[in-house]
């Protein structure tokens, strides 16, 4: 009995002795390809029977309409807004976006990106810090296919990116507080490892500098993006820093945990007195990762990365390099809004 199965591009991958993203190539035209790996992808495309489909033939015959976008974390707030934002902007164009996701830690990224390269994808936005960005980078360069990065923090120079200002976002929550009289002002939230936290608590302790006012260095507090331990951190820092006046949160996770630590911190006392008293005393300021409208009711002030704007940017961007792949890549850097709500 013959044999039905339809034979795959993956099929012809392994073949071949290549990857399915060389396949892709051959197929499409596109790419720095030798004449003997071309000659090999070929020969087991005749040996196997495989279809050149439609798909395929969009690809030698010029752009297929279809974006690939890998996120690294969609759970993540910032990165669904600024996906929606990407989403919506390339489909008003008529374009449309095969979304997946590479991994917290970046781990999955390589593979996806073959993968979106073998489905013939006009170009490809990376979403989310990666430390696979360098190899992405030359595997676009490889295949021909404009890469754009979108990030919450900045990790390569000399490719297409677009990233909030992270140490501008710290500066303007910072003066915000001190100017409204704060002296004594700590940091919770973020862990050692993030970029995003080095470049806020980087424009947080230079704006302190600016003014005069003292750093100390245990008022930096690392804390996961939990409100349960966000509170429980808080209640300590103010436990053994009574003195402390203001608290920047790192996001707006910690921020709700903090909030719900100063009302823990008065309660425990069983007189309301004191609960009024670290209400009043001790001011909130956070980094929001959701639109303004979606903000917390807490009586805290807010510094805004504009993730949706930043998705429309990008696809602005990614249209562009489609279009001309021979441009120079630039970085561009999304300025913050602050929003007093206290």
């Amino acid at each position: 009995m013959a044999n039905t199965k339809k034979v795959t591009i993956n099929d012809v991958a392994h073949a071949a002795g290549v990857s399915v993203a060389t396949v892709s190539l051959v197929l499409s035209g596109k790419g720095r390809i030798s004449v003997a790996t071309g000659e090999r992808v070929n020969q087991a495309i005749e040996q196997l029977g495989f279809v050149r489909n439609r798909q395929a033939a969009s690809l030698r015959g010029g752009q297929s309409g279809v974006i690939g976008l890998i996120v690294g974390d969609l759970s993540a707030p910032f990165y669904a807004d600024l996906a929606a934002g990407l989403i919506e902007s390339l489909e008003s164009q008529g374009k449309m976006v095969f979304l997946t996701q590479g991994g917290r830690n970046g781990e999955h990224m390589l593979q996806r990106f073959d993968t979106l390269v073998s489905q013939g994808v006009d170009g490809v936005v990376i979403a989310g810090a990666v430390d696979k960005g360098a190899e992405l980078r030359d595997k676009a360069d490889d295949s021909g296919v404009p890469l754009v990065f979108a990030s919450r923090a900045s990790y390569l120079d000399d490719v297409d990116l677009i990233r909030p200002d992270n140490m501008q976002a710290a500066q303007l929550i910072t003066e915000h507080l001190i100017k409204r009289g704060h002296q004594r002002i700590a940091w919770l939230g973020g862990l050692s490892a993030s970029l995003t936290r080095a470049e806020r608590v980087g424009g947080y302790c230079a704006t302190l500098l600016k003014f005069g006012l003292p750093f100390h260095s245990e008022w930096v507090v690392e804390c996961e993006t939990s409100q349960k331990q966000a509170s429980q951190a808080l209640t300590s820092l103010l436990r053994r820093n009574p003195t402390i006046t203001a608290v920047i949160c790192y996001n707006s996770v910690v921020a709700m945990g903090a909030w719900l630590g100063l009302l823990r911190s008065g309660r425990q006392t069983g007189d309301d007195s004191v609960e009024s008293y670290y209400e009043k005393r001790v001011a909130l300021a956070a980094f929001a990762e959701v639109p303004e409208k979606d903000l917390d009711d807490a009586p805290m002030s807010w510094v805004i990365t504009p993730a949706r704007e930043m998705g429309q940017s990008v696809a602005e961007r990614v249209l562009q390099r489609i279009d001309n792949a021979q441009g120079t890549a630039r970085n561009q850097i999304m300025p913050p809004r602050l929003v007093k709500q206290q």
